[in-house]
Parts: structure tokens; C-alpha cells; sequence
């Protein structure tokens, strides 16, 4: 404190002042010179005493050896715990992807046999059928809904314009766009903001082992399907496929609750789904489903999931996710042989948004291929900018969010007023061009989808522009996509198209509903490729058609950096096989060029949102630095018998969900790392009541009164809460055995392992909590714990800033000169090298 007081770490979460005449004189004089002041406190920096014995201090109680509080280790988190989850901030946590053994939950492995297992696989297959089947229904439903919706605006303002009402038609056009987008913003304000934005990145942070709050919920559900409906019907260059992922997902989510508390359902063969790596699979082929509902490619929903959703991967899930695309497909295609009989309405066929894009006779030479990668390079570098200033817009709009709830609904509405007068102004700037006499459909189409929109032009003629504009977006990109129709398009209607779609599509993206990101990128790129296309003229063999299909494949690779998957997509989208090669290296040129400036879309959404997901590789900083560095405290520490009224106390006044179990004499010779307990295990023994007078093992028949359905999640999260648990005096004066329910197997690190090496671990492990134990016997048993958030960029700068400013490898060599210069000095170096 400000009286020069010594602060020494206890066990139980606080600390404890001693004066420095009580410490060595080597120590204290170390002490004094490199005493700190952090927040007011004075405390010891550690890097240079973990050597030293005579530094702990006794605790004459319970003979307890406690550690100095460590410099980096006594710095509170300052960095915020929070993301933001849709559109609203909720706290986050990590998932528990580690398997648990201890006494109360071994002899339950043991005792399943054969036919439980085979149980638990059969069910596996069955829920992944339930996920395929419903995302595949959901899917067509979801087209459905936007063609018959988005179809009957155009018609009934194509009629007012066939008559003059120019105005009033423009009004309908504009109101009913408006319409749509205020209700999607509502019901997403007001009944599960978790469902704004795409969903791809909350997903994707779940994957990686995040808990987003809510965001699987029913009502998340219903919010993403009605208000994507909503969204894209209203003429915002908004996708589905996003939304339709986040869709699969919480589908997949739900299936897999089926079994637990929170449904009320205890039939046995449910309840074993009710843990978090269950969930993780599951969830996992929901997201490949959604990706195969909204393009109708299995294969690359499958390819999806793999390269950009998943963390952890292997056989068995990937036979999971292919048979869940599987049972979409066959969905998907049983509901079009529906459509084709004229059963869906406006839909007409019902093809969803597979293109017919080539002939089956293409041809390409060597002399094609420099225009292709021209417009690779192109692609990329369009795709990194995409990335610059949807980043920024995002950054103008969370601080507009942050206003609430009103300013989001305004902000909405604003971006739909704007976007129906450019859809409906823009027509008007592009001259009315004479109908083709070859054409394969009717010319002027009128009040539905097509090629050739009549617009304001007069019989035989047709708007070009209008054929892009006043359609979904699903069927411009048909119109783009289209072979035979090069000569369809004017090279200036196409760069005020592109333009429109490149910053109307940034400016959508972030507003208060649900919005995709796949569909724009692919409709902006199909419009830079024809661009491109018609810049080559004959100089190519490739038509305009396939150009627009390689445009957004190298806008799809510079901006969201995905390659396999994005090639098996558009192959399954455009049906021809023909195109993989040029696909392969427009997405390959694309991406690394996109690499050189900045990250993928997705991951710097997460960003945005402060969701704290641990990437694959360590950032080079991380090596030079030890866990011991970036470890905060207090620590809080339970004993093997433990005091109920500590426990309440600890759980009621921390939000920590681990702590260290740690035996002390006479139990043990000295004080031990016994495992780790979780605050969702003290909770159950809490409410049981399950207490002792003095602090004894506990009988064996106590552990039977448990079954692992005690433990269980009540569907996504814990019901249990701490202010719930009433207990009496006399209770809390009593004592809980945390041995039989401690993991006592955690995984630990040694303080001086490298920062890196540990997130290496921690990541492909699926972990919550890593302990770190010292490197020298005679202290406290574990030093901290290190969860999700130690490995952030945030926290780690926060308590070393110099990282940001100084070479990690100078950093590295010129802290521990120092150190031996004045330990040297002060006699104490001999102590420390033994």
C-alpha cells in the first residue's frame, strides 16, 4: 500500500501486508529496488525472485507456503471480458471441451459397455439426419418466401409503371422496402438482437471454443429466418447464406438440447449430448448444411465448414457433415421437382440459384490466361479494400449503436430509403437498347424476373441497368452469370452497376438485421468480372459469362480468403467442370495478393467485436514471452476440505468458472496440486447439501446419491446460479470434499514455457483452463491459471506495452542483462542459480 507495505498472496483470494524487516536482508534489499508501483500498491517484481525460498512467507495457521505476489501476475485485467454478440454486448466465456476424471465420473466411463456406445453413435447419425432434413426445408422455405415476396413488389410496381405512375410506383417501391427492413430491425431489436449481422463469425467463434450468450436460442432462430426473409426481400444488396449458416447452426444446436434439463426430456440415449465437444460436432455440420441449403452444393458446404468454420477436425465429423449435406441435397432436390411443376408461385422453377452459366463444348488457350490473371491480381486487391472500408464502416456504425436502440432502427431505415432511389433512380441514367432477335426469353420481360426489364422503355426495347437493379439478387446474378449474352450489357450501365453493389453492399451490411456478406461479394465480383471481360473483347476466348463467374471468385478469395470451398461452390453453382483450373488460380492469385494488406472479412468482424478467437499460429511476440508474463491474480485457491462458507463466498464475489484444488499438511506432507474443480461442479454439491462436521473424506454412499445428469448443462449454459443456493449458519460452517468431484488430471505448464508453445497447446486441446506450476519446489504448488483471454493481443500489450514499440527479439535479450546486473550487485545471484 502507500505505507510501503509488502504484499504477500493468500490462499484464499486476498493478500496479505508484511513489513520488509520481516523478509532476508538479500531479499529486501532486492525488494526495495525493484518495488513498483501499480494502482497505488506497492509489490514485488517476481521474474527476479521465483528462485528465491527465503521469499515465501508462512502462514501460521495452517503452515501454508505463499508466494510473493508476482509483478505481472498482481496486475488486475483491465481488458474487458465482453464482445459483441449480434447487436448487443454480452460477457463472454469459454466452452469446457476437456474430459473430466475424477472419482465421481470414472466409474461412469467404466461402466458403459458396448451397446451404450453404439447407442450414442446410432443417435449421433440420427440427429445429423433431423439437422439435414430441417436446414433443408428452412432453406427452400427461406427462397421461397424471398422470390414470392421480392416478386410480387416488382410486379405490382412494374403494372404502375406500364401505366405512367412513375411517382406513385416509386413510392410503392420505396415504401414497401422500407416496410420490410423496419420490421426486420424490430423484431431483431426487440426479440433476439443475437440475430443481426451474418452469424458466420459468432459461429465461428463457437467453433474455436467461445460461449456466445444466445446466440442458438429459439428465438434467435426464428428472428434469423424471418428477418433474412424480410432483409433481402426488401432490395438490400443483403445475402442469405450468412444467415442461413447461423441458421444450421442453431438448428444443430437445438437438436442436440433435445435430451437435456432445459426440454424436460430424460430418456437416456439423449442425455448423452449434453457436453460441449457433443454440441461442437454438431453444430458444425449444421453450418455445412446451411452452406449446402443456400448455394445447393454439398460438397462445398462440407469443404465450408472444414476451412473456415471448424477449429478442430476429423474423420468421423467430416462423415458427419457429409452425410448431413447429403440428406440437404436430397431435400433440395425432391422440393424443385415440386417447383417444377409450377407449385411455388412467383418462384417459378424453383432452381434456387444454380447457374447455367456454359456450354458444354468451352474452350480456352494459353493466350486467355493473362486477362484471367490480371483479373485475379485485381480481384485481390478489390477484395483487401472491401475489407478496409466495411472495417471502417463498422467502426462509424458501433459508435452510432451505441446510442441505442432508435439511432440503430434510424440508421436501418436510412440505408433502405437510400438504397430504393438508387435501385430506382440509376435505370434511368442508362439509354433503352433494342431487343436481341435471338433472344431465349421474352423481350421486354415484364413484372417478373428475366433478362431484358422494359422499365420506362418502349415496346421492343429494354434497360439494361433494370435487368440488374429491379430484380433479386439471386436473379442479377443470373443475368451476369448468363451465357449468349455479351452484346446484353453496356460497358457503362455495368461500372455504375459495380460501383452501386461495391459500397451500397458495405453500407447494408451493418445495420440492425439479418445480413450475409456471400451473395453481394459474389454479385459485386460478377460485375467486375464482366467489366473485365468486356475490356478484352475478342482478345479472349472466354464469353462475358464466365468472366462474371471468375470476377466473383477472385472477389470471394480477396476479401473472405477461402479457396477450396469457394471453388467446390462455384463449380456446384455453375455445374461445369470445365472451369476448375482458371477457379483454382483466380482463387489462389486472389487470396495471396489479398493477404498482403490485410486479413479475411470474417476474422476482422471478430475483431470488431472483441470475440477472442485463438488463431492457428502465435503472433512472433509470443515466443519471447513466458506464461509466467502474462499470468494475472489474485489466485483463488480451494483446500481439499474446504469451508462451505469460503466457497460461497469465492464463487459470490469472483466470476471465475476454475479453481485450483491444493492439499495441505496434515494431509499432506507438503502443500500439492490435487486438480481443478469447476464452479458448475460446486454448484450441484452446493445445492445438494452434501456437507461434513469436520473435514473427513467422504463416504462412498454420498458420491452414488449423484448421477452425471446432476452435472449436466441445462441446454446451452448453466441454470445453477450461487444467489439461488440457500444455506443456513450452521451450514456454512461446515465442510465440503472437493476430492472425489476434482479433475485431477488437469494439463499444466511450467511457468517458463514460451507463450507460444502454450497457445499451441491450449488451442488444439479444445482447453478452458491451463495451470501453470512453478519451476522451483517449496512454493505454492500452482502459480495461476490460463485461460481464452490471457492469449488475447489486447491483454498481452496491456501488461507489457513495450511490445508494441520494441523488437520482441530485443526485448528478449536486454531484460535479463539487467536483472543479472543487479542481483550481482546486491549478492543474491549465487541464491538464485541454485
Amino acid at each position: 500500500m502507500a505505507d510501503g507495505s509488502l504484499y504477500v498472496c493468500h490462499h484464499d483470494a486476498g493478500a496479505f501486508p508484511v513489513s520488509p524487516r520481516d523478509v532476508t536482508d538479500e531479499v529486501a534489499a532486492l525488494s526495495l529496488l525493484f518495488w513498483k508501483n501499480i494502482g497505488g500498491d506497492f509489490v514485488i517484481s517476481t521474474p527476479l525472485l521465483s528462485g528465491l525460498a527465503s521469499a515465501v512467507a508462512v502462514d501460521d495457521d495452517t503452515g501454508l507456503l505463499h508466494q510473493p505476489l508476482l509483478l505481472h501476475r498482481s496486475e488486475s485485467n483491465t481488458t474487458a471480458e465482453v464482445a459483441i454478440v449480434g447487436s448487443s454486448v454480452c460477457p463472454i466465456e469459454s466452452l469446457d471441451y476437456e474430459i473430466i476424471e475424477n472419482d465421481f465420473f470414472k466409474p461412469d466411463w467404466r461402466s458403459r459397455g458396448k451397446i451404450q456406445k453404439y447407442q450414442h453413435i446410432f443417435m449421433k447419425w440420427i440427429l445429423c439426419f433431423l439437422i439435414g432434413l430441417i436446414v433443408g426445408l428452412l432453406g427452400f422455405f427461406i427462397n421461397l418466401a424471398v422470390e414470392n415476396i421480392a416478386g410480387m413488389k416488382f410486379v405490382v410496381t412494374s403494372n404502375m409503371m406500364l401505366t405512367g405512375k412513375f411517382m406513385v410506383a416509386f413510392l410503392v417501391f420505396a415504401s414497401s422496402n422500407l416496410g420490410l427492413t423496419l420490421f426486420a430491425s424490430l423484431i431483431t431489436a426487440f426479440v433476439a438482437p443475437e440475430a443481426a449481422g451474418s452469424g458466420i463469425p459468432e459461429v465461428k467463434a463457437y467453433l474455436n471454443g467461445v460461449d456466445v450468450p444466445a446466440i442458438f436460442s429459439f428465438q434467435t432462430l426464428v428472428v434469423k429466418i424471418v428477418g433474412s426473409i424480410c432483409a433481402v426481400s426488401s432490395s438490400l444488396i443483403v445475402g442469405k447464406a450468412g444467415p442461413l449458416v447461423h441458421t444450421g447452426a442453431c438448428v444443430a444446436a437445438i437438436v442436440g438440447q433435445v435430451g437435456s434439463k432445459k426440454f424436460r426430456l430424460t430418456w437416456k440415449w439423449l442425455r448423452g449430448f449434453e457436453n460441449d465437444w457433443d454440441m461442437r460436432d454438431l453444430v458444425t455440420c449444421g453450418s455445412a448444411a446451411g452452406i449446402a441449403a443456400a448455394f445447393h452444393a454439398p460438397v462445398g458446404g462440407v469443404l465450408f465448414a472444414l476451412e473456415e468454420m471448424a477449429s478442430w477436425w476429423r474423420g468421423t465429423l467430416l462423415c458427419g457433415a457429409f452425410f448431413t449435406t447429403a440428406v440437404v441435397a436430397i431435400v433440395l432436390r425432391a422440393l424443385i421437382d415440386v417447383c417444377l411443376r409450377g407449385e411455388c408461385g412467383l418462384f417459378g422453377k424453383g432452381g434456387l440459384i444454380t447457374y447455367d452459366v456454359t456450354s458444354a463444348n468451352i474452350s480456352y488457350h494459353l493466350r486467355d490466361v493473362p486477362p484471367v490473371l490480371l483479373l485475379a491480381v485485381l480481384g485481390g486487391i478489390l477484395g483487401s479494400i472491401y475489407n478496409l472500408l466495411l472495417n471502417k464502416v463498422l467502426q462509424i456504425y458501433s459508435s452510432i449503436n451505441k446510442k441505442g436502440v432508435a439511432f440503430r432502427i434510424i440508421l436501418a431505415c436510412s440505408i433502405s430509403i437510400f438504397t430504393s432511389c438508387l435501385l430506382f433512380g440509376l435505370p434511368w441514367t442508362a439509354s433503352c437498347r433494342a431487343c436481341p432477335s435471338n433472344a431465349s426469353e421474352p423481350c421486354p420481360t415484364i413484372g417478373r424476373s428475366g433478362n431484358y426489364k422494359k422499365f420506362h422503355c418502349p415496346h421492343g426495347y429494354h434497360n439494361d441497368l433494370a435487368s440488374l437493379f429491379f430484380n433479386t439478387n439471386d436473379d442479377a446474378i443470373k443475368n451476369l452469370f448468363s451465357k449468349n449474352t455479351d452484346t446484353e450489357f453496356h460497358l457503362l450501365s455495368m461500372l455504375i452497376f459495380f460501383a452501386a453493389c461495391f459500397f451500397v453492399s458495405i453500407f447494408s451490411f451493418g445495420i440492425l438485421a439479418p445480413a450475409g456478406l456471400f451473395v453481394p461479394v459474389i454479385l459485386t465480383g460478377a460485375a467486375y468480372g464482366r467489366i473485365i471481360g468486356m475490356l478484352v473483347g475478342s482478345n479472349s476466348n472466354l464469353n462475358h459469362g464466365l468472366f462474371a463467374v471468375l470476377g466473383s471468385a477472385s472477389l470471394l478469395g480477396g476479401s473472405m480468403r477461402i479457396t477450396v470451398s469457394v471453388c467446390a461452390i462455384i463449380l456446384e453453382l455453375t455445374n461445369n467442370l470445365l472451369l476448375l483450373p482458371l477457379i483454382m488460380l483466380v482463387l489462389f492469385i486472389s487470396k495471396t495478393v489479398g493477404d498482403a494488406f490485410n486479413g479475411n472479412i470474417y476474422d476482422i468482424i471478430m475483431t470488431l467485436k472483441g470475440l477472442p478467437y485463438l488463431k492457428a499460429h502465435a503472433q512472433p511476440y509470443m515466443r519471447q514471452l513466458t506464461v509466467g508474463d502474462v499470468v494475472t491474480g489474485p489466485l483463488q485457491i480451494f483446500h481439499g476440505f474446504e469451508k462451505v462458507g469460503n466457497v460461497v463466498h469465492v464463487l459470490k464475489t469472483t466470476q471465475h468458472n476454475g479453481f485450483p484444488v491444493v492439499d495441505n499438511p496434515p494431509f499432506s506432507a507438503s502443500p500439492v496440486l490435487f486438480g481443478l474443480i469447476l464452479r458448475a461442479h460446486l454448484l450441484p454439491l452446493l445445492k445438494s447439501k452434501t456437507f461434513l462436521i469436520t473435514p473427513v473424506p467422504v463416504a462412498p454412499d454420498a458420491i452414488i446419491r449423484f448421477s452425471d445428469d446432476d452435472f449436466a448443462k441445462w441446454g446451452l449454459g448453466n441454470d445453477d446460479n450461487i444467489e439461488d443456493i440457500e444455506l443456513s449458519e450452521e451450514e456454512m460452517e461446515m465442510y465440503l470434499d472437493l476430492h472425489p468431484f476434482t479433475n485431477t488430471s488437469p494439463y499444466t505448464v511450467v511457468e517458463t514455457m514460451s507463450l507460444a508453445k502454450a497457445l499451441k497447446l491450449f488451442r488444439e486441446v479444445g482447453l478452458r483452463h491451463l495451470l501453470v506450476i512453478p519451476t522451483f519446489s517449496g512454493r505454492i504448488p500452482v502459480v495461476g491459471i490460463l485461460t481464452r483471454h490471457n492469449f488475447m493481443p489486447e491483454h498481452i500489450l496491456n501488461l507489457h506495452p513495450t511490445l508494441a514499440q520494441i523488437r520482441s527479439r530485443r526485448l528478449r535479450f536486454a531484460v535479463p542483462s539487467i536483472e543479472q546486473t543487479y542481483l550481482e550487485k546486491f549478492g543474491a545471484w549465487k541464491i538464485l542459480k541454485k
